[in-house]
């Protein structure tokens, strides 16, 4: 995500904190840097000159240039400027005073509206929401089949009258809505190819009819200035509520992200950061800040883990580690819920201080799934008691897993490595992560 931007502020960071003291001429300098890497991100151009602007007027003041540590100022500055650009708070969606809660999804044909939809049907039910989807899309051939496919990964209803009117449908789902206590509604209207009036005026039309609660925009995050010209269009003729954006996981060079809450005047309230039902995100203004600048997002890291982590087992496995018994079913399970939570580059990069350095290693997730392949290939037994795995159940397991006699062997003695480890840290409050023998690269 942003991983481009990201390199480049950084480094005109590091050279920032590495200037004893600051002159205008180096803060200078570094913005200029600064612009440019926002500029090839593609950033709006008038959006870059404002926060350069801003930047500056407030870097080259006295307390910055006589600051002890002026480098940390700055980047405290360009943070807080640009925490201001991506919105300042989080912003939440509506809910109806009397449900159902309607939420009306509009934007170009392939930004992603229809897996949006599933994905916010999923994350409304973990807040304890009971979504319905609506197929409105009777343009695009097999919209309402793959909105149907999504609502069924996505385990949310899904309501469709085939290629009827949108108007009626969109209506008619109201009343289902009602009928099957459905408290949310989400809209998954028709999308053009480029804005044209025809699809304008069947919104419109639509919006005038249900009158929905929330309208939400959604962009594709990697199309960049296209992403903010189409949003700036829609939010003339629709005046919609806020933005979500999709593919932020991809090649997105960061220009959507950073300029569309400037140019519209509309907050982001989402993102899309992977291929699954559960790859949302609520967008928060500082976290994105923190990350585009390199920092980390340890409290996003920390809600992922929450999420997934089941507090009763979780206690359970901290008593065996204790009493020295983890065995292989217990290592499977943390794997698992690690695979819940995201892919494994992207969780580091949410630790602070750890995107730098793991964009020259090679973070390789088919070890992480070679290792559970393994562990599935053995019976209940065999991953209670490693011991009684000789030659020939390890052949077998190999044959199972598609892999090598040699890659079970390899898992075994990093197991009985990180038992060892265990004992050595038996009373212990904490062990150091970089200490275990386990390595995913």
């Amino acid at each position: 995500m942003l991983e481009e931007l990201t390199q480049r502020l950084e480094s005109t960071f590091k050279r920032l904190r590495g200037y004893g003291k600051l002159s205008e001429e180096n803060i200078a300098e570094s913005l200029k840097e600064i612009r440019r890497a926002l500029l090839e991100a593609d950033v709006n151009y008038k959006v870059v000159k404002n926060f350069i602007a801003s930047v500056q007027e407030k870097a080259v003041g006295e307390d910055v240039l006589k600051s002890v540590t002026p480098g940390q100022m700055v980047v405290k500055i360009v943070h807080d400027e640009m925490v201001k650009l991506l919105g300042n708070s989080t912003m939440q969606i509506k809910t109806a005073g009397i449900p159902p809660t309607i939420v009306m999804l509009c934007g170009l044909q392939g930004s992603g509206k229809t897996t949006f939809a599933g994905k916010l049907a999923v994350f409304l039910q973990k807040a304890g929401r009971k979504p319905m989807v609506v197929a409105a899309d009777v343009y695009r051939p097999a919209a309402v089949q793959q909105l149907k496919i999504i609502g069924s990964k996505a385990g949310v209803p899904v309501y469709e009258e085939g290629l009827g009117d949108p108007e009626k449908i969109a209506s008619n789902a109201i009343a289902e809505a009602r009928k099957n206590l459905n408290d949310t509604i989400i809209l998954d209207t028709a999308g053009r190819l480029h804005v044209d009036q025809q699809m304008m005026n069947e919104l419109k039309r639509i919006k005038g009819r249900i009158r929905p609660h929330e309208i939400l925009f959604v962009a594709d995050g990697m199309t960049g200035q296209d992403a903010v010209n189409t949003a700036s269009d829609f939010a003339q003729s629709l005046d919609f509520d806020g933005v979500v954006l999709t593919k932020m996981d991809g090649d997105a060079r960061g220009g959507a992200a950073l300029s569309i809450r400037s140019v519209t005047g509309k907050p982001i309230k989402f993102m899309g950061v992977g291929e699954k039902m559960d790859d949302i995100e609520q967008f928060h203004p500082d976290r994105m800040a923190s990350r585009i600048l390199g920092m980390g997002d340890v409290v996003t890291f920390v809600e992922k883990a929450k999420s997934t982590i089941d507090t009763e087992n979780a206690k359970k496995l901290e008593d065996k580690i204790k009493k020295a018994e983890f065995d292989l079913e217990d290592f499977l399970g943390q794997l698992q819920q690690i695979k819940k939570m995201g892919s494994l580059e992207s969780l580091l990069k949410m630790i602070p201080g750890m995107g730098g350095q793991i964009k020259n290693a090679n973070v390789d997730e088919s070890n992480l799934v070679r290792t559970e392949a393994i562990i599935s290939s053995m019976t209940k037994q065999e991953r209670r008691n490693p011991k009684i795995l000789n030659g020939s159940r390890r052949k077998r397991i190999a044959s199972g897993s598609g892999t090598r006699v040699q890659d079970v062997n390899q898992l075994m003695n990093q197991f009985q490595q990180m038992k060892k480890m265990m004992k050595q840290f038996k009373g212990k409050k904490g062990m150091s992560m970089n200490r275990m023998p386990f390595n995913f690269s």
